[in-house]
């Protein structure tokens, strides 16, 4: 177990390596930067800012700069917001995150609970309805589901908050201050679970469809045990196995899918400020942003790989 974590770091490090190079390179041979587009600089201020962010050397000579700061925690300076791109990205990652990992958790929840389900039942309403359902979910693009929830639920309802992280002025605290935090990511975590149950429901119903035809499923119920039981119990856990893969590109995929959910619901995560760079070319951020993604995804792979053994004791890590 030892060796093999030791092996896939060592993997991992390598993957980010060749990860490094490439975002790097991505951003630096793009033509123009912050500098260059800021309508409001004369071309000698342009020059002097250039030399003091080392913009004016070689790009090589620049990437060994960054890496070299990078392994030591810092991603570099953003121009646009004159901070370190580590405050940054720990002011608003976690709001980010909260978003993440909640609508991960019930979109799992949900698609395991209605895969299993569908699957059990093949052929019935339910399993029609559930496909149905599926596939119109995996249709709707992510901004217009973001407006009609936004016209239904706030606009003519007014459930719920149209947008933000907490109520303008408010200085509540304690279980009032999560309350209001909670009201206003429903709508946002509403539709990251929407769009991302559907494809993950499918995969599950898949799954078990492939698994409760086999030997050990129809001897267990030849043993007599309950339908339950052979489902959740025997069927589901090897099901599990494959789904398990896709944890691992879960969190990255949702950090850069809830790009364009916080921008709709004007949520202060990273989303906000990648977008805020991109149209600025605020290319030390985008650089850290993406490799935080990378970071992210290598983690997600390792967790899914141990994650195996947890589901399946027969796996062994070599």
């Amino acid at each position: 177990m030892t060796s093999y974590f030791l092996k896939r770091v060592f993997y991992m490090a390598l993957t980010l390596f060749g990860a490094s190079i490439l975002i790097f390179f991505l951003y630096a041979l793009t033509p123009g930067d912050f500098v260059d587009t800021s309508p409001k600089l004369t071309a000698e201020r342009k020059l002097e800012l250039k030399a003091m962010y080392g913009l004016d050397k070689p790009v090589v000579e620049r990437y060994f700069i960054w890496m070299k700061n990078a392994l030591q925690g810092d991603f570099g300076y953003s121009l646009q917001y004159q901070q370190p791109v580590m405050s940054l990205l720990n002011d608003y990652i976690w709001n980010s995150f909260l978003l993440a990992i909640t609508s991960t958790f019930f979109t799992w929840l949900i698609a395991i609970s209605i895969g299993v389900l569908s699957a059990a039942r093949q052929h019935s309403w339910f399993d029609a309805l559930v496909t149905i359902g599926v596939f119109a979910a995996m249709s709707l693009p992510v901004f217009f589901v973001g407006l009609l929830f936004i016209k239904m639920f706030a606009v003519d309802a007014k459930l719920f908050p149209a947008g933000g992280m907490m109520t303008i002025g408010s200085k509540e605290t304690g279980l009032a201050y999560a309350w209001d935090v909670v009201q206003h990511m429903f709508l946002p975590v509403t539709v990251l679970t929407l769009l991302s149950v559907g494809t993950l429901t499918r995969y599950f119903r898949t799954n078990m469809l492939e698994v409760i035809q086999q030997d050990f499923v129809r001897t267990a119920r030849a043993k007599g045990l309950k339908e339950k039981v052979v489902l959740h119990k025997h069927a589901l856990r090897n099901a599990l196995l494959p789904a398990i893969t896709l944890l691992g590109f879960e969190l990255p995929a949702l950090f850069g899918g809830a790009i364009i959910t916080e921008k709709i619901f004007n949520w202060p995560g990273v989303g906000q400020l990648y977008m805020q760079a991109f149209s600025v070319r605020d290319y030390p951020l985008l650089m850290g942003f993406t490799m935080f993604l990378a970071i992210l995804t290598v983690i997600g792979n390792l967790s899914a790989d141990l994650l195996y053994r947890v589901a399946d004791p027969r796996v062994r890590l070599k």
